[in-house]
């Protein structure tokens, strides 16, 4: 996160101050129009990632790359359709490692890569949790209509306290086996007091809008741009929109179009969240060679 850190925390409460003054229904419109911008476009140049990631004594093939991405993006899908419960489980999962892992990438070289791995996932899964305890009801409501399994009460209770010792514990044992890592852990703990405002103080959908473009969207894009280009800059900015543009479009339109055929069906939140799913998993796979490499 770096310097970009200190924009993100005016930014998320200049976010909560501006939604006050609208709607339910607004801060929905705003919050997914957010998501399917940076959030989409951070994910919109996974090719040109895979290409600049090859070794350099393979040759890079562009129809090979991208048939098993998209045979990856069709299984994923598949695996929505069938067996909806534990695909999304899955997507839980490992969208939760990839949060993680954004926050976490300075360990990956430097420490036991268990040590990564655990941090990485418990702190994600932690967020997650932290977002579905102010909003179990409507949670509860989203997972029913994808996987038709009502979950009980009381387990998203259960599995945040249960999930917070686990991070607690990794993290207690980070910080005094590493004295280096402490400065890390504090300030990592400091954000999630401010998620934790923010997740409390907003709608489901607009707190996790301000999570995901403003502490792991904007900034894995700075990454790509520094690993892609060297630095990050404004003509950077362009030329990566640019090689991202007919990805995007492309998922946009595909959207756009579950959207208008399902609007009136509870089957649309099924059909969006394995659409999100589905292009998540091998951005995850994409992303995690990348901090492998460097």
């Amino acid at each position: 996160m770096g310097k970009f850190s200190n924009i993100s925390i005016v930014a998320s409460f200049f976010g909560l101050w501006i939604v006050s003054f609208f709607s339910n229904k607004i801060q929905i419109i705003l919050g997914f129009s957010l998501i399917f911008t940076f959030g989409i476009l951070h994910g919109a140049n996974d090719l040109l990632l895979i290409e600049k990631n090859k070794d350099q004594k393979k040759t890079y093939n562009f129809i090979k790359s991208l048939t098993n991405y998209v045979l990856v993006i069709i299984l994923c899908a598949l695996l929505f359709y069938l067996i909806p419960w534990f695909t999304l489980i899955l997507f839980i999962l490992v969208s939760a490692f990839h949060f993680g892992e954004q926050q976490w990438k300075e360990l990956i070289n430097n420490y036991p890569k268990w040590i990564w791995y655990s941090i990485s996932f418990t702190y994600g899964l932690f967020i997650f949790m932290l977002l579905f305890k102010f909003h179990a009801s409507e949670v509860e409501k989203i997972i029913f209509e994808i996987s038709k399994f009502q979950i009980s009460p009381t387990l998203i209770p259960i599995l945040f306290n249960s999930i917070g010792f686990l991070f607690l514990l990794v993290v207690g044992y980070s910080y005094f086996k590493f004295e280096i890592l402490r400065t890390k852990i504090l300030t990592e703990l400091f954000y999630l007091l401010i998620f934790t405002v923010i997740f409390k103080a907003s709608s489901l959908i607009w707190g996790f809008a301000l999570y995901f473009i403003l502490w792991h969207s904007i900034p894995s894009i700075i990454e790509q741009m520094n690993f892609l280009y060297g630095k990050f800059s404004i003509q950077n900015f362009i030329s990566y929109c640019k090689s991202a543009l007919i990805y995007w479009a492309l998922s946009i339109i595909g959207i756009v179009s579950l959207y208008y055929i399902f609007k009136d069906q509870e089957l649309f939140n099924a059909i969006f969240f394995s659409f999100l799913a589905a292009i998540t998993f091998p951005h995850v796979i994409v992303i995690t060679k990348i901090f492998n490499k460097k």
